[in-house]
């Protein structure tokens, strides 16, 4: 029997398997977030120098002659820019033995660092309450990690990656050739349906308000999660954004007296609604005809 198969067949040690997988991904993650969305911007800089005053302040962005990628430079404080050493960069562990503060100067260490580690390893063993061992987890896998990557780059900058969103569309439509969550049919229509349907709420938005209500990465994330949950799957993640979005932004204007004119990024909404629709969509529908 090989490990692989070992693991599947004893619930306890997939689920820890799962959770010290996801921990290790998570900590990858965070380099993912905050390097990924720095890259973006270095390469627009040298592509068009207009934009270097609507790029935000950053070091990374000063010195451009040095490289900047997921694995250079190695991982150090962005303040007094001491190296991390690999017994501080364990996930979780590290920073609650740190205290949350870097090892050198003392610069406090954000508490979202270990919230991305710990969420990525809950969600990651959520998987295996719907899904068996095999393929579709793994699948899924990969589905959430990029999901919780585009949500938080969103809420940070307001964008969601090209390479993210149409890497998650075609590695979508690439599965389902084999009906692994859909038929193709209902896979290549699902990515129709979910950029036709924002694009078009854009364009009415636009033409009601003059104003842009959502930005075209939001387009194909939805697009994305259609190529991988089929187009049956589209009101759901539509109705359940839309709620969560509302409720959200209703309460950060009446609790924290936001602007209500300030842009709220689009894309966790639909990540997260995405994900509860591939984990509990079918349920959630059948509840839902049941009742109403």
């Amino acid at each position: 029997m090989s490990t692989l198969a070992f693991i599947g067949n004893e619930p306890w040690l997939a689920v820890l398997s799962l959770v010290v997988l996801g921990l290790l991904i998570g900590s990858f993650l965070n380099v993912v977030i905050l390097r990924f969305p720095i890259m973006l911007f270095r390469g627009w800089k040298r592509d068009c120098e207009e934009m270097v005053s609507t790029l935000p302040d950053h070091p990374a962005l000063a010195n451009m002659d040095k490289p900047f990628n997921l694995l250079k430079p190695d991982s150090h404080c962005p303040k007094c820019h001491a190296p991390v050493r690999a017994w501080q960069n364990i996930p979780v562990i590290s920073w609650l033995l740190l205290r949350g503060k870097c090892a050198s100067c003392g610069t406090r260490i954000g508490w979202r660092y270990p919230a991305v580690e710990l969420a990525t390893a809950l969600f990651s063993a959520v998987l295996l309450l719907v899904f068996p061992w095999g393929w579709q987890l793994a699948a899924m896998l990969v589905f959430t990690w990029l999901l919780i990557s585009m949500a938080v780059i969103d809420i940070d900058h307001q964008i969601l990656p090209d390479t993210m969103t149409l890497g998650l569309m075609w590695l979508g439509l690439a599965i389902n050739t084999q009906g692994l969550f859909t038929d193709l049919t209902s896979a290549v229509w699902g990515a129709i349906g979910g950029y036709g349907l924002l694009w078009s709420v854009f364009w009415l938005f636009k033409l009601a308000t003059g104003k842009e209500g959502m930005g075209y990465g939001d387009f194909k994330l939805l697009a994305a999660l259609g190529a991988w949950l089929g187009v049956q799957s589209l009101p759901l993640i539509i109705l359940l954004s839309s709620v969560v979005g509302a409720v959200v932004g209703i309460a950060g204007i009446l609790l924290q007296g936001r602007d209500k004119n300030v842009p709220i990024p689009f894309g966790p909404y639909l990540a997260a609604a995405g994900w509860i629709a591939a984990l509990w969509g079918n349920d959630i529908t059948r509840w839902y005809v049941g009742h109403f």
